[in-house]
């Protein structure tokens, strides 16, 4: 076999396969949402592990050229450096076919979702490697799970994924309220990483049975007794919003824990959730059954027309169920604490401006980006952080357009880039710029005279 065929076989180790039994190993990308994924797959039977993270970089940058974006480098890190461990723990008995490596991707043009076919590819550069599995969920289906768990129990699954993933955001948000306003250092931390494992073994528990009303009730929970940590006496600092790429975003040792550094300088943050890309991901869907609908009309393809149709009906089933789930979760803790609730598609697309800011007609996170930065700018936010691997195509794409409207509405702007080295600006960037959003809170609070 040629050398052009054998690496096609070898992608071919990218593939849906069933996981069950397994051990499933999951790249951390947010500090709980990656751990109740892991949970809910445990309770559907397979054995998931959260790897730890930022340890192997190096290992990362030595496999990569540069040219790819910073999520790449570190997660071929993550991976590489866990299998380099189990070696070590096991010796003679590390058999890599025990394991599957779980690496999401997307289509479009975003290089992400070109990662596992890359890292297949790099994991065959060791012998020893070749045989692990790569698995992957991918927006071109709106992330089905079909082929990952037998089909009586995928289904399931991916509302229990649904429902840990908004629990997780709002984990997150419980946090990004209480935090800079606790009445002792380091104790909301503490509680909420009590608070997360207790939901890992519930989910665990409870998940394969899909008892959602112990999940919401624990969550309600978490939510009473973190409101008791807010200092009344504390003055409501500016709200800073962040938007960007999903990974970044999302993972504190990538961008260098950036929340933790506003909250530092004086302000409070809430970042884009999960949920909302998996709600735009099935409206993305939605959209693409509409349009495959309007060509089979427009071609007299009947049958083409029936299946579209179909498809889009369950589409929109699937987009009314994840609306369901979101809103119980939010609406137990909002009865005790005021997080930020989380932003529709629908609500997104409308500060767009039917277009004529960008469109979701051309996809890619810059939508979001730019819909949900305009959205916290009219719920009051007091500016806004743009976080993105370094030479990152849609975010770039969100600089561009959000800049100038927020210039010329006189709202705090940063772009905060990332590639793994310290830049030694950025503290006092920030600083600067919560410094601005400190003083366009209080030109807004005096009716935008200057202070």
């Amino acid at each position: 076999m040629d050398a052009k065929k054998t690496d096609t076989a070898r992608l071919r180790l990218v593939q849906r396969l069933d996981v069950t039994g397994r051990v499933l190993l999951l790249p951390r990308m947010t500090p709980f949402g990656t751990r109740f994924l892991a949970a809910s797959f445990r309770a559907f039977g397979v054995p998931a592990v959260v790897m730890e993270t930022y340890k192997g970089l190096s290992l990362g940058k030595e496999y990569t050229s540069g040219k790819e974006c910073f999520p790449c480098q570190v997660t071929l890190g993550d991976i590489l450096y866990f299998l380099q461990g189990e070696k070590e723990r096991l010796g003679s008995r590390f058999d890599p076919r025990r394991y599957v490596y779980f690496l999401p991707e997307s289509d479009g043009p975003c290089r992400f979702g070109m990662y596992n076919k890359l890292q297949r590819l790099v994991l065959d550069t060791f012998p020893e490697y070749r045989d692990i599995a790569i698995t992957y969920l991918s927006t071109q289906d709106a992330y089905s799970v079909a082929g990952l768990l037998p089909a009586h129990k995928a289904r399931y699954f991916r509302r229990v994924a649904y429902v840990a993933a908004v629990i997780a955001d709002v984990f997150d948000r419980i946090v990004w309220r209480v935090r800079p306003y606790e009445r002792t250092a380091g104790m909301t931390d503490a509680f909420m990483e009590e608070a997360a494992w207790d939901m890992e073994a519930l989910l665990e528990r409870v998940g394969e049975a899909r008892d959602f009303q112990a999940l919401l009730d624990r969550v309600e929970e978490v939510a009473r007794r973190a409101a008791g940590f807010v200092d009344p006496g504390i003055a409501r600092k500016p709200r800073i919003g962040i938007v960007g790429e999903i990974y970044l975003r999302t993972h504190p040792e990538s961008n260098q824990d950036i929340v933790r550094q506003i909250e530092r300088h004086g302000g409070e943050v809430v970042d884009a959730s999960i949920a909302e890309w998996i709600n735009f991901v099935s409206h993305e869907r939605l959209r693409k059954m509409k349009r495959q609908a309007a060509l089979a009309f427009r071609r007299k393809d009947g049958r083409s027309l029936k299946e579209a149709v179909r498809a889009a009906g369950l589409q929109k089933v699937e987009i009314a169920y994840q609306a369901w789930r979101l809103k119980q979760v939010y609406d137990r803790v909002l009865r005790h604490l005021d997080i930020q609730p989380d932003h529709s598609i629908r609500e997104i697309e409308k500060f767009l401006d039917g277009g004529r800011h960008f469109s979701f007609e051309i996809g890619t996170e810059a939508a979001l980006s730019i819909g949900g930065a305009l959205a916290h700018v009219h719920e009051g936010f007091h500016g806004i952080v743009n976080v993105f691997p370094f030479t990152c195509m849609p975010s770039t794409i969100c600089s561009a357009i959000l800049k100038p409207i927020l210039a010329q509405k006189r709202v705090p702007y940063l772009d905060a880039p990332y590639d793994g080295t310290v830049q030694p600006n950025r503290e006092v960037a920030l600083r600067t710029f919560v410094y601005q959003a400190r003083q366009y809170r209080d030109r807004q609070q005096n009716g935008n005279r200057e202070v």
